[in-house]
């Protein structure tokens, strides 16, 4: 029988979604799903249920203040959440507004700048900066929690919305999967023989889209930028040729190592991918998956079904929600095995 987004719901308390970061990055819960058993345990132990030889894959995306509140020229409120940087001056974007803003009108943001509509590529739209986009985006606007995080960013956020290791600046939200790890537990791993190495995927507001087919073979990612460096490949074929794991961190992580992979082998640059991961997918890299909690009905529910087991997913879920672990961006982690084919 053919998926359907029902297939992936469940019914979640409201309490359990995490609306702050805990004191300290490694202080979260860990629950390890290795076939149908789950272990409970703490993120800190992270290292213990690795091993020498295996290496981690991280994104280092580093997240902008993509965030802007403004008023078109008419008086009317707009919010801005910029997707993606096209060219230095450019940017695709999403804009809410009470009426659609017209090609060659203009819209000044955070009362600090003016930006042009350019016109519309689907359900986004290019929008025109008087300068470098890159660098008045951060200079004025605010940095995008999720839409579940019932509170405005402050100033704890700034740092604790980002990864330590985040240095190439593009994503509009966290690969939250990394936000578990300091440097205390990073310096442990490399202690104990855990290799690391980056890719880059720049996260998109696409990935706070519902999923609105019942009919997943009629669903259509957002398409995302990565790349893949060619020291990463190195380490990657280094790693499986000690007998090592491949430890994707996160599911943006996940996605870049599977689509470079798609045409055979692993395709080193820069790259565009509309990976839609379902389960029957078959994984060519990764052995295990750090991530987080995620959504009903999400496409990154999909994503971790389709690498641990749909049956044991699910069984893990129930448990998480019977312990009170806490959910989604600022929640607790998973450490899942990659279920046989």
């Amino acid at each position: 029988m053919p998926l359907t987004l029902a297939d992936f719901d469940y019914a979640l308390p409201p309490n359990l979604i995490a609306q702050a970061p805990l004191p300290q990055r490694s202080a979260s819960r860990l629950l390890v799903l290795e076939g149908a058993r789950c272990t409970d345990a703490r993120f800190v132990d992270l290292p213990q249920w690795l091993r020498a030889g295996d290496l981690l894959v991280l994104n280092d995306s580093r997240v902008l203040h993509a965030r802007l509140l403004g008023r078109k020229a008419s008086g009317g409120q707009v919010e801005v959440l910029v997707e993606r940087l096209l060219d230095h001056c450019t940017v695709l974007a999403q804009v809410r507004a009470s009426k659609s803003p017209q090609p060659g009108s203009r819209l000044r943001l955070e009362d600090a700048l003016d930006v042009e509509v350019l016109g519309r590529d689907g359900e986004f739209y290019r929008l025109q900066f008087s300068g470098e986009a890159a660098e008045l985006i951060e200079r004025h606007g605010r940095l995008p929690l999720p839409p579940y995080i019932e509170r405005a960013a402050g100033t704890p956020d700034e740092e604790r919305y980002q990864t330590v290791y985040a240095r190439d600046k593009g994503s509009v939200a966290a690969p939250t999967a990394g936000l578990h790890f300091d440097e205390a537990v990073l310096a442990r791993l490399r202690d104990m023989g855990v290799g690391t190495a980056y890719v880059t995927l720049h996260v998109g507001a696409g990935t706070f889209q519902p999923v609105r087919v019942s009919n997943l073979a009629e669903h259509r990612m957002h398409t995302e930028r990565y790349v893949l460096p060619q020291a990463t490949a190195d380490a990657i074929a280094a790693t499986r040729a000690r007998g090592g794991r491949i430890v994707a961190v996160g599911t943006t992580s996940l996605r870049a190592l599977e689509s470079a992979a798609l045409s055979g082998g692993l395709k080193v640059g820069a790259g565009e991918t509309a990976l839609f991961v379902t389960p029957g997918f078959c994984f060519q890299i990764a052995d295990l998956l750090v991530t987080n909690f995620h959504l009903p009905k999400s496409t990154l529910l999909m994503l971790v079904s389709a690498f641990g087991g749909s049956e044991e997913l699910r069984s893990a879920y129930q448990h998480a929600i019977a312990a009170r672990y806490r959910f989604f961006s600022y929640g607790d982690a998973m450490l899942l095995h990659r279920k046989p084919v």
